[in-house]
């Protein structure tokens, strides 16, 4: 099954900063048996929304890394819904749940989660811990997830 992760990070996009939370997400599903597709974008919410939308044709799975916060550049939740078909905000409140727990800061996170026709696409943030712990929260069900959006058989049907 392939996945796609979404750096969003004017620094990356520059070449003046490593893409630790996408190679930290890379390298988690990666270890699930995904096959991967990569990109980087600037904070442009027009961008970001375009690349979402493009990985979206052939993944499943598109992961976003930064512009969750609060800063006037962070504008990946509203590039999101921007593009989204329908939102999943359970994947979102959780995600916030979480790092709520962990961090204060968590408070500040914005992410957005959602369906592109039969991808799903959630927001992490842009820092390595917050991407870990995360995709931690959301790997128990996402493949639950992905086979109800490609309309396979669940373990769940009613017989």
């Amino acid at each position: 099954m392939k996945a796609a992760v979404l750096t969003v990070s004017d620094g990356v996009a520059a070449g003046e900063r490593d893409d630790e939370s996408g190679d930290l997400l890379a390298g988690l599903l990666a270890a699930e048996g995904y096959e991967l597709e990569r990109r980087v974008v600037a904070d442009d919410r027009e961008a970001i929304a375009d690349a979402i939308v493009e990985l979206a044709e052939d993944a499943a799975l598109v992961l976003t890394t930064g512009g969750t916060g609060l800063a006037p550049r962070d504008v990946t939740p509203e590039a999101t819904h921007d593009v989204l078909e329908r939102e999943a905000p359970g994947i979102a409140q959780a995600l916030r749940a979480d790092s709520i727990a962990k961090t204060p800061h968590g408070l500040l996170s914005r992410g957005a989660a959602g369906v592109l026709g039969s991808t799903l696409v959630v927001n992490l943030p842009g820092s390595t811990g917050g991407c870990r712990d995360g995709f931690a929260v959301l790997r128990p069900a996402l493949g639950h997830a992905l086979e109800l959006l490609a309309d396979a058989p669940t373990a769940h049907e009613q017989t």
